[in-house]
């Protein structure tokens, strides 16, 4: 599949914004390598990730696809850094 880019606006971008990870962060996540899962959201189809900033920061972030006639953007619903714990976690896996 081929992303076109990003769905920012002023509904998703405060959620993500709150927990001091920047659109360039999460941007970076989503474009590297992360790894995603599905997310049990039960009103509409979301995807967790969990990834490293060009920084070397970890990040996990909840986002989904959302596509029209011509292209499919990401649309990032909320990020936050990870614990250590959970960094661990994610070191241990890969």
């Amino acid at each position: 599949m081929e992303v076109a880019g990003f769905d920012w606006d002023d509904g998703n971008w405060p959620k993500c914004g709150k927990h001091g990870v920047s659109p360039e962060e999460i941007e970076q996540v989503l474009l590297g390598n992360p790894a995603v899962m599905s997310d049990p959201h039960p009103d509409e189809p979301r995807m967790r990730a969990i990834g490293r900033t060009k920084a070397g920061r970890f990040v996990f972030l909840v986002f989904m696809l959302r596509q029209d006639d011509v292209k499919t953007l990401l649309r990032p619903i909320s990020a936050r850094f990870m614990h250590q714990k959970e960094i661990d976690h994610y070191e241990n896996q890969v």
